[in-house]
């Protein structure tokens, strides 16, 4: 197997030949990523966006984070109100503002802005979840104070809202991620925010004609995490076997609604866990469980068909741990470039009883052999030393 002909250097000239190989240009280009905190990935997502922008027309980028906390970046972006340390620390969920490529990343796209008329437009497209979740609080007012004038008032006042959501830290309690019993989800007070929110997006629609786009984008944004959030919230108290597996499933659902709204704007790239972004079911083990789920990009894929492409990333030697020869990555190892592009359905269909690589580290998510041929192309890195522990 001649494994050099089905891949080429990861360049700029390699990106671009894969999106001409496609059968559509994709409007989102997804990204994944094999694990977290691994800064060379992120150092080869940036230079693979200045490329789509530069050569591309790519003016879009979304990151698997908070997405209410992607409006302060996006604000930095587009306007320079505030700075980037208020930015980093406040822009992002999941520690990623943390990230030093992440910190380049909004320096070079604030940089790009301040010098071209058409402006570079950031998106966090995650629920604001972890394993817990946090207090509707934000999108439900949110969506309230664009409302605006007396129609509002009519499906709550804002003192009984407030009442209603009372202190943010029963919404946000992290124990809840464990105890269900600590969650409040089911509680009559969010039982009945769950129908106030189902009749403040129903004011949405009727009030839609009168907002400008980007109020408009603002209060549908509003809305869809608040009623994410909520039956996120419910399922959180659920005591049920199936109860991890359903949270999980929510969550990339709450995914895939967000990137279809960032397609709605034009072609974008998005990174995120492979996990989420690939077309098949996502799996993983959690405790004495075997999750099952469709994932954001499955989901997206259904929207999208040809419009949505997936790049999945692989590493070769991580630190002192090197993938065994059976393996996926322990293929692509013999190529000879330190970062390459690999054509995944022709791999699929040359390489046989390969099995997933068995990495020591809990954070990283193997390429799954029997899943290459759903995948359009997988970014190789063939060393990667600056990994962040993780737990």
């Amino acid at each position: 197997m001649q494994i050099n002909d089905m891949a080429r250097p990861l360049d700029g000239a390699g990106v671009s030949a894969f999106l001409d190989s496609l059968p559509a240009r994709p409007l989102l280009l997804g990204l994944g990523e094999a694990r977290h905190f691994v800064e060379e990935l992120g150092e080869v997502r940036n230079e693979i966006l200045r490329h789509l922008v530069e050569h591309e027309g790519y003016r879009s980028f979304a990151i698997e984070s908070d997405c209410l906390k992607g409006l302060l970046v996006d604000e930095y972006l587009t306007t320079g109100a505030g700075s980037i340390d208020d930015v980093m620390a406040c822009g992002f969920s999941h520690d990623f503002g943390t990230s030093p490529a992440n910190r380049e990343l909004v320096r070079w796209m604030r940089a790009y802005n301040e010098q071209h008329d058409e402006r570079l437009r950031w998106f966090g497209f995650d629920g604001p979840v972890e394993y817990w979740a946090e207090s509707p609080r934000e999108a439900i007012t949110g969506l309230y104070d664009l409302l605006d004038g007396p129609l509002p008032g009519t499906v709550v006042t804002r003192e009984t809202l407030a009442a209603l959501l009372g202190p943010d830290e029963r919404w946000s309690d992290q124990a809840t991620a464990m105890d269900p019993t600590r969650s409040i989800g089911q509680s009559a007070d969010a039982r009945r925010l769950r129908l106030i929110t189902d009749d403040l997006v129903a004011l949405l629609d009727t009030q839609a004609p009168r907002l400008g786009p980007d109020e408009l984008d603002r209060a549908a944004l509003y809305a869809r995490t608040a009623v994410g959030l909520l039956r996120y919230h419910y399922w959180l108290a659920d005591a049920s076997p199936a109860r991890w597996t359903r949270l999980s499933a929510l969550r990339d659902a709450m995914m895939a609604a967000n990137l279809r709204a960032v397609a709605d704007r034009g072609p974008a790239l998005v990174c995120a866990s492979n996990l989420h972004l690939q077309r098949g079911q996502s799996v993983m083990a959690f405790g004495d469980q075997q999750l099952r789920w469709w994932s954001a990009g499955a989901i997206t894929a259904r929207h999208l068909g040809d419009r949505y492409a997936f790049l999945a990333t692989a590493l070769g030697t991580v630190g002192d741990d090197t993938p065994a020869p059976d393996t996926v990555e322990g293929v692509l190892s013999g190529l000879p470039w330190e970062h390459a592009l690999v054509d995944a359905r022709r791999l699929a269909g040359a390489v046989t009883g390969l099995a997933p690589r068995n990495s020591g580290d809990f954070a990283y998510f193997p390429l799954d052999p029997a899943q290459l041929d759903t995948v359009d192309g997988v970014v190789f890195l063939s060393r990667a030393v600056k990994v962040r522990p993780l737990g």
